[in-house]
C-alpha cells in the first residue's frame, strides 16, 4: 500500500500578477496530497488571488525594510513549507534572506544572490552566455546619446534594424524598435497604444527633452520567432526545459503559445542554468535571427505565469519544484510536444467583504 504524502502549504507573492491564475490552477491539479495554498499581495483590493487562494494577506512593497519579517511572521504563523516568489523585484530581498528562512523550515524557491543578479539584468546575462559560446544578438550598452547613435552605426543602423531596452525592466518596459519610414499618423489612429516601434528622431529628441540619458542595451533587430522556455534546476543541476513559442503576444505576455521540442534552444538552456548555478523555476527568453539561430534575449529567474502550458503538457515544473523545496526527488513524466495554449478572458467575482461568488 502507497504511503500517504504530507499535507503541506505553500505561498505565494504577487497573488494579483497576470500569471498568478496559472500557478495557483498548477497546484490545484495536485492530487497525490492536500496542498494549501496561501499568498500575498501589496495591493490586495484588485488581486484575483484574492478569489482563488485559500488564504490571503497584504504584505510591504519589496522596497520597504519591513518586507522580510512580515513574510517570515506570515509563514511561521502558517506553518509555510515553500515559499514560490512570482514578483521580480523581491528575488534578491528573498535571495539574501534565503537562510533566514530556512532556520524555521521554510525553503524559498530561489536562487543565490549572485546568479540572481547576473539573470535578472539583461546586460549582465547577455555577456555571460557570450563568454560561454551560447548565441546572443549583437550588443552594446550605452549611458549617452553619443554613445547611442556610435552604437547604433556600428550594429549597422540605419540599413539594418536595431531595438533598444533598459538592462533592468519587466515586459515590455522601456522597449522600442528603431524603425523610420513608419506612418505614424495611421499608427495613431489604428493601433492599440502598446506599439513598441519608435523613429530615430523621435528617440533623439525624447531623450534630449529628458532630465538624463538612462542606461540602455543597443541591439541588432532579430525578425524570427520568438521562445519562452520554462527550466527547472536544483541548485544548478538541470532538470528539465520545455520551450514554448510566443505565437500572440500582448502587452508583453503569451496569449497563444505551443510547446516546441527544439533540442537546440534545451541545451543553450541547460547550459544557462548550469553555467550560472540557478535555482527552482527559471525563465529564459529567445528569438531567431535572420538565418534562423536561437539567441537567448533575457531571463526571468523566477517562475513564469504561462508555466501553465507546461502543466497542461504532462510536467507540472511548480509542484516539482515545490517538491525539491520539502526534500522530495523530482518526478518528470514525458512531455506532450505540440500542445497549444489559448488564452481568455474570465471574470471573478468578490462580495464585499472579498469572499468568491460563483457565478
Amino acid at each position: 500500500m502507497m504511503q500517504k504524502l504530507r499535507d503541506i502549504k505553500v505561498f505565494i507573492t504577487g497573488a494579483g500578477a497576470p500569471g498568478a491564475p496559472g500557478i495557483i490552477k498548477s497546484l490545484r491539479k495536485v492530487k497525490e496530497r492536500k496542498i494549501t495554498i496561501i499568498g500575498g499581495d501589496a495591493n490586495l483590493g484588485n488581486s484575483v488571488g484574492t478569489g482563488l487562494l485559500d488564504k490571503v494577506f497584504q504584505i510591504p512593497w519589496a522596497e520597504s525594510p519591513d518586507f522580510t519579517n512580515k513574510v517570515l511572521e506570515i509563514c511561521i504563523s502558517e506553518k509555510v513549507d515553500v515559499i514560490i516568489p512570482l514578483v521580480t523585484r523581491e528575488l534578491l530581498v528573498f535571495a539574501q534572506n534565503k537562510e533566514l528562512f530556512r532556520k524555521h523550515g521554510i525553503y524559498v524557491s530561489v536562487s543565490d544572490p549572485v546568479p540572481l543578479e547576473i539573470a535578472n539584468n539583461k546586460y549582465l546575462l547577455m555577456k555571460f552566455c557570450r563568454e560561454h559560446n551560447i548565441p546572443v544578438p549583437d550588443f552594446y550598452i550605452v549611458h549617452s546619446l553619443d554613445e547611442f547613435r556610435e552604437a547604433s552605426a556600428k550594429l549597422g543602423y540605419p540599413e539594418r534594424k536595431i531595438c533598444f531596452k533598459p538592462p533592468l525592466s519587466n515586459g515590455l518596459r522601456g522597449f522600442r524598435i528603431i524603425e523610420d519610414g513608419q506612418d505614424r499618423l495611421y499608427a495613431l489612429m489604428n493601433e492599440k497604444p502598446n506599439n513598441v516601434y519608435i523613429s530615430f528622431s523621435e528617440f533623439v529628441s525624447i531623450c534630449e527633452g529628458g532630465s538624463s540619458f538612462p542606461e540602455l542595451i543597443v541591439m541588432e533587430y532579430l525578425p524570427g520567432d520568438e521562445y519562452s522556455v520554462d527550466v527547472l534546476a536544483d541548485d544548478g543541476i538541470f532538470l528539465c526545459a520545455i520551450p514554448r513559442s510566443r505565437d500572440h503576444i500582448k502587452m508583453g505576455i503569451s496569449f497563444v503559445g505551443t510547446v516546441i521540442e527544439d533540442r537546440e534552444i534545451i541545451s543553450y538552456s541547460k547550459s544557462v542554468v548550469e553555467g550560472l548555478k540557478l535555482n527552482g523555476n527559471i525563465g529564459l527568453q529567445f528569438k531567431r535571427d535572420g538565418k534562423g539561430i536561437p539567441k537567448i534575449i533575457e531571463s526571468n529567474p523566477r517562475v513564469q505565469g504561462t508555466i501553465v502550458l507546461c502543466t497542461a503538457a504532462g510536467v507540472n515544473m511548480v509542484y516539482e519544484a515545490v517538491r525539491i523545496g520539502i526534500g522530495e526527488k523530482p518526478d518528470i513524466q514525458k512531455i506532450n510536444w505540440g500542445l497549444k495554449m489559448i488564452r481568455y478572458w474570465e471574470e471573478l467575482f468578490l462580495d464585499i467583504n472579498g469572499q468568491r461568488i460563483d457565478f
